[in-house]
């Protein structure tokens, strides 16, 4: 295997680094105590100002304090593996369906049994034995030039291997989680066999090396790199809507296109919550799950970061839904960590770089 994805974890020097550049962020944080039954400690590695606006909301209405340790995922996972019983974290929050999996094959969740999280969350959304939950959804779509590409030149996510795309697909590298999961739900949808057609073609049909994050495959098609780019659509709604001119430009060019309507659906992942096996406040960790899967805190979500909502009764917000209406793979999002090593088996495999 690829050295860069060994355990899809951190070194003991990141390590190291990360415990010494958390040091300051827990003064003011988890170690308030978490022997104090008036606090919920979480993990996080969503960095969006609407999840600060949530955690207040939910201090004012309850008067639990919410302590906050951010980070990127996989240094909160190594964080976990290295406090073991000992954390304070009573609270994961990530993105990817692919986190939350690597974080409960660690042994560092438990399950949660909630009827209002299992009403406000549709079971697809949930871990199958409920150790986590989906908080908001993204689909992965197609991103396109409007001056070069019509929409009707699109449709599947596996046309983009065809010839006329040759040199115009832009996307992220191997190892970024969002393309590891993509691949494991064509996996779970279609096969082993047709999953590593489509890489192997795809690969084929790079417009340069993988490079970037989805922001910068939005730059790369408005600058004439390729054509088409694989990205997430809060990514758009943040950029359509950015204090930055340049970026708001870039996204005014681009068209958002739902893949593979009339065969298997568009890709969706999630943001997800998780409580932690060590938890040593698990009342308040319940709560504050069940706060955020409330129409209220669904609201937020979709206005502010243009996520799509778990919850079914909550609408999206008006620029998703002018994009329109979409059909979704058909599956439980637990398939995109139990096909997660065979999806970069497949990457390495096909020279995904």
């Amino acid at each position: 295997m690829n050295k860069k994805y060994a355990a899809l974890g951190i070194s003991a020097a990141l390590t190291t680094s990360l415990l010494a550049a958390c040091a300051s962020t827990d003064e003011t944080t988890s170690n308030e105590g978490s022997d104090d039954s008036n606090v919920v400690n979480v993990y996080s590695s969503r960095h969006y100002d609407v999840d600060q606006q949530l955690y207040k909301q939910f201090e004012e209405e309850t008067g639990i304090k919410v302590n906050v340790v951010e980070g990127k995922s996989d240094e909160l996972l190594e964080r976990l593996n290295t406090e073991g019983e000992n954390t304070e974290a009573d609270l994961f929050i990530t993105a990817d369906a692919g986190n939350l999996y690597q974080a409960k094959e660690a042994g560092h969740l438990q399950a949660v049994d909630s009827d209002e999280l299992e009403s406000n969350i549709p079971e697809k959304y949930r871990d199958t034995d409920n150790e986590w939950f989906g908080l908001t959804k993204r689909a992965r779509v197609i991103v396109y030039s409007k001056d070069r590409v019509k929409p009707e030149d699109l449709s599947t996510y596996e046309a983009l291997t065809e010839e006329q795309w040759n040199g115009k697909v832009l996307v992220r590298p191997s190892e970024n989680m969002y393309n590891i999961s993509l691949l494991a739900s064509f996996i779970e949808v279609n096969g082993v066999d047709e999953a590593k057609e489509w890489a192997k073609g795809l690969v084929n049909n790079m417009a340069r090396d993988p490079q970037g994050n989805d922001r910068d495959q939005a730059k790369a098609v408005v600058a004439g790199e390729g054509d088409v780019a694989i990205m997430n659509t809060y990514y758009m709604g943040l950029m359509l809507n950015s204090e930055d001119e340049e970026e708001k430009k870039v996204a005014e060019q681009l068209g958002v296109f739902f893949p593979n309507q009339d065969t298997t659906g568009t890709h969706v992942n999630i943001s997800g919550i998780a409580m932690t096996k060590a938890s040593k406040n698990t009342e308040n960790a319940q709560k504050l799950m069940e706060f955020m899967s409330e129409p209220s805190a669904q609201e937020k979500f979709a206005s502010v970061n243009y996520e799509y909502p778990v919850n079914e009764s909550v609408e999206p917000n008006e620029l998703l839904q002018s994009w329109g209406e979409f059909k979704e793979q058909d599956i439980n999002l637990s398939a995109l960590g139990e096909n997660q090593q065979e999806a970069i088996r497949i990457f390495n495999e096909v020279g995904w770089k």
